[in-house]
């Protein structure tokens, strides 16, 4: 049964409790009047067969004739019912007696032998007489002195027709009755069974971005809701830290594009408070430069960090040969490094489980960091270690030490340990915080390390899993 979209999920399984419930009944009603229709026909067969076995009891070895003739009313006392029926007579002849009290039209019935011994399987059954089903059996006697006689006896079904259609309609009827009181019933227990469903829907219908921090309640709900409420709190959580990304850029990009933009309006209205000379605009023009290189550096790295997707991150993953990717970030910054007089040193084992292009992110924001803070004519280290949970990842450069106050907060955004590079084009205080989310996404770890004038930034990538 095919059920449109547009019923209630109430109204479809009442529907499909009643429909059960009538098939149900149905057919067992079905079952029970066959199985009563056999048992009344084998009934009416063998008062058929025990009757006619009477029959030629007494007619046989007997005046026949003179006894059809004395006694009529014998043959009618043993048929019992205005439903039955009897001829006697020789065979192509007008019968010599016939009990025939609804006129109906006789059937031609082949007799069996004398001999035969009668069973039940000897009665035949015949679809209708006059519009009623007719059972009858024939069989022939010898009468002595009339020679073979064919006796024929049957009965009319119209009596068990119609208990049985009385029968049948019972049964419908109370199907049709138990269908609709179970889809009555059907409706009240769906209704009050998805109650919890309306309560959870009344619930998440509730929040919003004023409380996006709210969760559905698991306590008290069917079994079979609760995969529903984790996938939904799952989904509010997504939903929960992508707005919480948004909102920190949100606030970030307004709180850091302040201080650039206030800066180029400040120098250039000054600029154009009274006439300068050629140099002075040079000059306005270069310092512009710098702080769009900063406005445009800053919204870049602002822009990766709300559109990173940790779904798309971890499914594209790759095993990298670790030696390769130090010896590529090394090569990359090697012009850079030669400028301040920094060596680069790379080396590595093993492969990482990563997704490349954020692992070399992260590697050459760790680099240019080192590079920059790099003392002069001194050696940067860029290495990794491969370990059975997984590989680590240093940087190491020689410097100023950093002092313990600062390393907890170097991967919050916009954090700076050195506050003179504050409105430096080549720095915005976004760079070990796009580290610090890379790693989040590759659910690895990150630290840092200052002593004696050596730095040491530290990453782990977990090796990859089976089930990965």
């Amino acid at each position: 049964m095919k059920i449109t979209g547009t019923y209630s999920l109430t109204l479809r399984l009442a529907l499909v409790f009643a429909v059960l419930a009538f098939a149900s009944l149905a057919g067992l009603g079905a079952a029970l009047y066959n199985a009563l229709d056999e048992q009344l026909t084998r009934r009416d067969d063998i008062q058929l067969v025990s009757r006619i076995d009477q029959l030629r009891t007494i007619l046989n070895d007997s005046n026949t004739l003179e006894l059809i003739q004395n006694k009529p009313a014998l043959f009618q006392n043993m048929l019992g019912n205005r439903e039955a029926l009897l001829t006697i007579g020789a065979p192509g002849q007008p019968p010599l007696f016939v009990v025939n009290p609804s006129n109906l039209t006789l059937p031609t019935v082949p007799a069996v032998p004398i001999n035969h011994v009668m069973a039940l399987n000897d009665v035949q059954h015949l679809p209708s007489i006059n519009g009623v089903p007719f059972s009858a059996v024939a069989a022939s006697i010898d009468s002595g002195d009339q020679g073979n006689l064919q006796v024929l006896i049957g009965k009319v079904m119209s009596e068990r027709t119609a208990m049985l259609a009385s029968y049948r309609l019972s049964v419908y009827g109370l199907a049709s009755l138990a269908a609709i009181v179970l889809a009555l019933v059907g409706c009240l227990l769906v209704y009050r069974g998805l109650l919890p469903l309306r309560r959870l829907a009344r619930h998440a219908h509730g929040i919003g971005i004023a409380n996006l921090g709210e969760r559905l309640d698991r306590h008290g709900t069917p079994r079979e809701l609760q995969p529903m409420i984790e996938a939904f709190n799952a989904m509010l959580d997504r939903l929960d830290r992508g707005v919480t990304q948004l909102s920190q850029v949100s606030t970030d990009m307004a709180h850091e594009l302040r201080t650039p933009i206030n800066n180029l309006l400040g120098e250039t209205q000054v600029a154009l408070q009274q006439n300068r000379s050629v140099e002075a605009y040079q000059q306005l023009l270069a310092s512009n430069v710098e702080e769009l290189e900063r406005l445009a550096r800053m919204l870049d790295n602002m822009l990766f960090l709300a559109r990173t997707d940790p779904a798309s991150a971890l499914s594209q993953r790759q095993e990298l040969d670790a030696c390769d990717e130090m010896q590529r970030i090394a090569d990359y910054f090697e012009g850079l490094a030669a400028d301040v007089g920094v060596t680069i040193e790379a080396r590595g084992s093993g492969v990482i489980w990563a997704e490349p292009m954020l692992l070399r992110r992260a590697l050459a924001n760790l680099c240019a960091n080192a590079i920059k803070y790099g003392a002069a004519d001194s050696t940067m280290q860029v290495e990794a270690i491969a370990e059975p949970d997984g590989s680590y990842l240093r940087v190491r450069n020689h410097g100023t030490t950093i002092p313990p106050e600062h390393l907890s907060r170097l991967f919050e955004r916009f954090y700076r340990a050195d506050p003179s590079r504050e409105r430096s084009a080549q720095s915005n205080g976004l760079g070990l915080s796009i580290v610090a989310t890379i790693m989040q996404l590759h659910q690895g770890r990150y630290s840092v390390s200052s002593a004696d004038g050596v730095t040491c930034f530290e990453l782990f990538f977990p090796a990859r899993q089976l089930r990965d």
